[in-house]
């Protein structure tokens, strides 16, 4: 079971439809969001927090609650303390809650057929037809009901953030030619080093009275120390950090200097990676604790190389009086005919696959990444060369693969230009989600009812 909700991450990110960006993957809805969670029906009718003009519920809040917990099992993760995990659930909701209002109000809605559409592709990355994913669902207690609002959920973030901050990334001819030259070890642009950070940060209120701004320090100084003490900086996130990726651990992934802020980008530049800037740092958001994890540098005396997979297979489509378990079995029959040494690849490819380069023998040339289906891609980046894989799922039917070779290729001209292009849109349009999600958040009117919610 633990893989299939991890490889939900993967095909989220390419179930985003028009949209066509990266979301962040669901939590598994427990089987507690069918039920009442809380003691007593005070605590599940309760308010925990408004949100502008929402409100999230005690049942809302502890139905995610259990879902954390068992994201974080499943990742053989620590389950933090429960008032701190209570904490970052509540900000997780509010975050989620101002987004889709905001969709409400810039008219993004998403019809009935996306949603289909969707989940028939988080099945086939899952290997499986959309009945069988039900089904394994409902053996861990996932509501369908609900997987599939949660599906609509993504859908409608992903789209919202496509309009509002990917849709308006630019990049210039100057940028690009910059980054080529980088990547050739051009000595008239160098290359650039990069930097993944890690971030703890304690926030103050607006306002803060002297007593907030001394507990507030004097907590970033407590996570500070025990990080220079060689404490897992990522736990210590989860643990002190207000920041909305303290869940993932504080990091921050790798930046330019240009989207770094100076505070940071002064201190980190003295540092070893792996290694925590040696005192707290002071912003008008509060009191931060940072780590430079890693560096890295673009360059080199060639042009950009991706690497490259040659592959061949046979596609059986499900439907039209062939079901799933005769699909597969067939692929079965022909992958032990094939390695017993009784049946050719390319024979069986020509008189059974039900695709345009049957007659080639199954040949697909070769395959560059993003050139295939999510479900198909993974199945075959995990094969050696001339290895056969099982039969594998897509929305296309089911496949068997055989991987003949690996390379990396050198691109260049027009198809350089869009990689380069594309790499430099990704990193700009992730650090402008960032900044705008965090200006959306702040925002928002939040009034916090925690407190008499539990009373």
């Amino acid at each position: 079971m633990n893989d299939m909700f991890v490889k939900r991450a993967s095909l989220l990110a390419s179930l985003c439809l028009a949209a066509g960006v990266a979301v962040a993957q669901p939590a598994p809805v427990s089987a507690r969001a069918a039920g009442a969670p809380a003691s007593s029906a005070r605590a599940v009718d309760s308010i925990v927090a408004v949100v502008n003009d929402s409100v999230i519920t005690r049942k809302e809040l502890d139905t995610r609650i259990e879902e954390a917990k068992h994201q974080l099992t499943l990742a053989k993760r620590p389950v933090p303390d429960a008032d701190l995990l209570q904490r970052q659930v509540l900000e997780q909701m509010i975050v989620t809650q101002v987004q889709l209002q905001r969709a409400k109000e810039s008219g993004i809605v998403v019809k009935d057929a996306d949603v289909e559409q969707a989940l028939q592709r988080i099945a086939a990355d899952n290997r499986l037809s959309v009945a069988q994913y039900k089904a394994r669902l409902s053996q861990a207690g996932v509501p369908w009901d609900a997987f599939r609002k949660e599906v609509r959920e993504q859908i409608i973030m992903a789209r919202l953030r496509d309009r509002e901050v990917d849709s308006q990334v630019q990049v210039s001819d100057s940028e690009i030619n910059s980054y080529l030259a980088a990547q050739r070890g051009a000595t008239a642009a160098p290359a650039e080093t990069e930097y993944r950070l890690s971030e703890i940060l304690v926030k103050l209120p607006d306002g803060a009275s002297a007593d907030q701004v001394s507990a507030a320090q004097k907590k970033a100084a407590e996570a500070l120390d025990k990080a220079k003490s060689g404490g897992d900086f990522a736990a210590l996130a989860r643990q002190y950090s207000d920041a909305s990726d303290a869940a993932n651990g504080g990091d921050m992934g790798f930046r330019i200097p240009e989207r770094i802020p100076d505070l940071y980008l002064n201190q980190i530049q003295k540092l070893q990676p792996g290694t925590v800037v040696p005192q707290v740092l002071r912003s008008n958001n509060g009191f931060h604790v940072i780590k430079l994890v890693e560096t890295r540098k673009q360059g080199g005396d060639q042009g950009m190389t991706v690497p490259q997979i040659h592959a061949r297979h046979v596609l059986i489509p499900v439907g039209d009086g062939v079901s799933e378990e005769a699909a597969r079995k067939k692929l079965l029959d022909l992958k032990s005919k094939i390695e017993a040494g009784q049946l050719d690849f390319a024979v069986a490819a020509r008189e059974n696959s039900k695709d345009g380069s049957a007659s080639q023998g199954g040949d697909l040339g070769w395959i560059s990444p993003g050139e295939t289906v999510p479900a198909f891609e993974r199945a075959m980046s995990e094969l050696k060369d001339g290895q056969i894989s099982d039969p594998v799922r897509s929305e296309y039917g089911y496949h068997l693969i055989q991987v003949l070779g690996h390379r990396e290729s050198q691109v260049s001209g027009d198809q350089e230009r869009n990689l380069a292009m594309q790499e430099l849109r990704g990193r700009k349009a992730e650090q402008q989600y960032r900044d705008w999600l965090q200006q959306l958040r702040d925002s928002a009117y939040v009034d916090y009812r925690l407190n008499n919610a539990q009373q």
